[in-house]
């Protein structure tokens, strides 16, 4: 029963946050993602039982039938959604807490081969975009959202945006002025904005030419 319910809590919770989940057999049956968690959940308690080989080898059939590969020494919490899937990678010393959506194509990987704790460590309710690489073992804080591309090699503090490559913690104001995930709306108030300043910038230029030739 406690199992039944795991499975259940795991699929609503990709219901809530994919507009794309129509049903629970669809997801049950259609998402490499749910399929590559539910595998790693295996392999895990595997290793943890030294039976080492076996646990790597279903991780190696995960990333066949899934494109995702994630060691089974990596810790996993509850309800994680691996979206889409495709390239994502997860190292062995990952631990990863709840309700935690990882697009396509992320990376928690290590800054070189050494054993030891090397890989990144993330908090709960936090989201990765697509082609993010979180490299080394560094924190990620509770509710923290690391864009699309960004590269992380430092720790990020609880509630955090972090843009870019190599990746950076945005000030609130910024936040407000690019927000993680933006709209058409959006993109057309930016470049209103953009408008309104460029015509500022032609009458100060027309007023320093006329300047001029007084």
């Amino acid at each position: 029963m406690k199992i039944i319910k795991r499975l259940k809590e795991e699929i609503e919770f990709i219901k809530n946050n994919d507009p794309a989940a129509r049903n629970s057999v669809e997801i049950l049956l259609l998402y490499p993602g749910f399929h590559a968690i539910l595998l790693h959940r295996i392999s895990h308690f595997l290793w943890s039982k030294n039976f080492k080989f076996l646990a790597r080898f279903i991780s190696y059939l995960t990333r066949i039938f899934t494109g995702i590969e994630i060691h089974p020494g990596a810790k996993i919490g509850r309800k994680v959604f691996i979206d889409h899937g495709s390239g994502v990678v997860i190292g062995e010393t990952s631990e990863i807490g709840d309700e935690v959506i990882i697009y396509h194509g992320v990376t928690l990987g290590a800054i070189k081969p050494c054993k030891g704790d090397r890989h990144p460590k993330i908090g709960n309710r936090v989201i990765i975009g697509a082609g993010a690489k979180i490299i080394g073992p560094v924190k990620i804080g509770d509710g923290s959202k690391i864009s699309s591309g960004a590269i992380v090699i430092k720790n990020v503090p609880e509630n955090s945006v972090v843009l870019s490559a190599p990746g950076r913690i945005i000030t609130a104001r910024e936040r407000e002025l690019y927000p993680f995930s933006l709209t058409y709306e959006d993109l057309l108030n930016i470049n209103k904005k953009i408008e309104e300043l460029e015509n500022k910038i032609d009458k100060i230029l027309k007023k320093m030419e006329v300047k001029d030739e007084v």
